[in-house]
């Protein structure tokens, strides 16, 4: 069974210039991605779809392939991530090369570890055509308050009466990684399905990387995650 890893790096990162390739604990944040998916030992190509020169470039150095550019209308701010796979695999596909199960991966996640990796594609099997890592919200999201006609109302009235401990536990994506069967992402063009399972990870492991204070708490969380597993 023939697996790709494919991690999606735009160059035209505006809230955090050049995000991708930006020094995270002294390295270049993709190089997290590209490491941990080489040293689980689970792929047969780890590649970088990308629209930078620049970044194909530090990818490469450490051991990514990038055997094409992504195309222009794949790399504005509005693309989506659905058809910057589908664009990959077409590409592979012309080739003559293609792949059973791809993982996308992030290249601003440096949580994910080849563990993780590895323990995650585990569950793709059977009935199973994603996985997902998913973390629990911390506070229950039926008990939020939202804001109409200039005052704060309940978002769901008979939700906010009841105890935390009796309300339904809701997960949100980790932003990491998912992994898919190539055939049902085909037919469906996403990440997540009606057969998709949840990764479960701890809170402490993830963090969106949108602005300086993201960045900041992503060091300091990473660094508790090394210390943890040391």
């Amino acid at each position: 069974m023939l697996r790709l890893a494919i991690i999606t790096a735009r160059g035209g990162s505006k809230r955090i210039p050049k995000k991708n390739i930006r020094n995270f604990l002294g390295k270049p944040i993709i190089s997290y991605s590209i490491t941990e998916a080489l040293g689980s030992g689970l792929f047969d190509e780890v590649m970088v779809s990308t629209d930078s020169e620049e970044i194909a470039g530090i990818a490469g150095k450490f051991g990514a392939k990038i055997p094409f550019m992504r195309s222009t209308e794949n790399s504005d701010d509005h693309s989506d991530t659905a058809d910057v796979l589908l664009e990959v695999l077409s590409a592979y596909e012309k080739a003559g090369c293609v792949f059973e199960e791809f993982c996308c991966i992030y290249p601003t996640a440096p949580f994910i570890t080849a563990e993780k990796l590895i323990e995650s594609h585990k569950l793709l099997s059977g009935s199973v055509w994603n996985v997902v890592p998913m973390v629990p919200f911390s506070f229950p999201p039926q008990r939020g308050m939202v804001l109409r006609d200039g005052f704060m109302k309940p978002l769901d009235p008979v939700s906010i009466e009841m105890r935390s401990q009796d309300l339904e536990t809701v997960y949100h994506d980790a932003g990491q990684f998912y992994w898919c069967k190539t055939e049902r992402f085909l037919e469906n063009k996403s990440v997540l399905s009606e057969h998709t399972v949840p990764f479960i990870v701890s809170e402490l492991e993830v963090q969106d990387i949108d602005n300086e204070t993201d960045w900041k708490l992503a060091e300091l969380k990473y660094r508790s995650m090394r210390e943890e597993h040391a």
